[in-house]
């Protein structure tokens, strides 16, 4: 038995690992599609503290490695009702950029061009944490704009925070989440 063991282990030891695909932001972006359930929080600066209202997310990938459709449905109160929220996403590999366009009925679109990287080294499709910045305005000020998105298996969280640049100081205020678990 000694004899079929020491070179079975052998072959094993010295046989390549077998290569993981690479993961990379189109890889993570398209690990987004199916439908979300979770909440969409506002931080209250005087409690220090989160509160939030259901949302519903369906995302779906095009298919050609860029396009990203999102669609989010919160309830916005009696006055309002259902909200929803539209999204076309364009990824460019080559600038590593990605274009969003907002679509809200009753409001002006956004359009935005965030720049985009992967935070780290992604574990898998599912386990990675993205960024995305853009120069832009929040609260009718100058800012830089920082969506941080991590996927921990079937839990998604992205947090928008702030940083304005009419001040002297770099600091980065959280304004938004989105807290999401997988459904389909």
């Amino acid at each position: 038995m000694k004899f079929i063991i020491a070179p079975l282990s052998a072959i094993l030891l010295a046989a390549p690992a077998i290569a993981q695909p690479a993961i990379d932001v189109a890889t993570s972006r398209a690990s987004l599609a199916g439908n979300w359930e979770g909440s969409l929080e506002y931080l209250d600066y005087t409690a220090n503290q989160w509160f939030g209202i259901p949302v519903k997310t369906a995302i779906e990938d095009q298919g050609d490695g860029a396009t990203i459709i999102r669609k989010s449905d919160f309830d916005d109160g009696p006055k309002v009702g259902i909200v929803r929220i539209t999204s076309v996403e364009l990824f460019d590999a080559a600038r590593k950029t990605v274009s969003i366009g907002t679509f809200r009925k009753g409001k002006t679109a956004d359009i935005y061009t965030y720049t985009v990287r992967l935070d780290g080294v992604p574990v898998d499709r599912t386990h990675w944490t993205m960024i995305e910045d853009v120069v832009g305005m929040d609260d009718n000020r100058p800012a830089i704009l920082r969506i941080t998105t991590t996927r921990d298996g079937n839990d998604l969280t992205a947090l928008k925070q702030v940083d304005f640049q009419d001040d002297d100081k770099t600091e980065w205020l959280s304004r938004n989440r989105t807290k999401l678990t997988l459904k389909e």
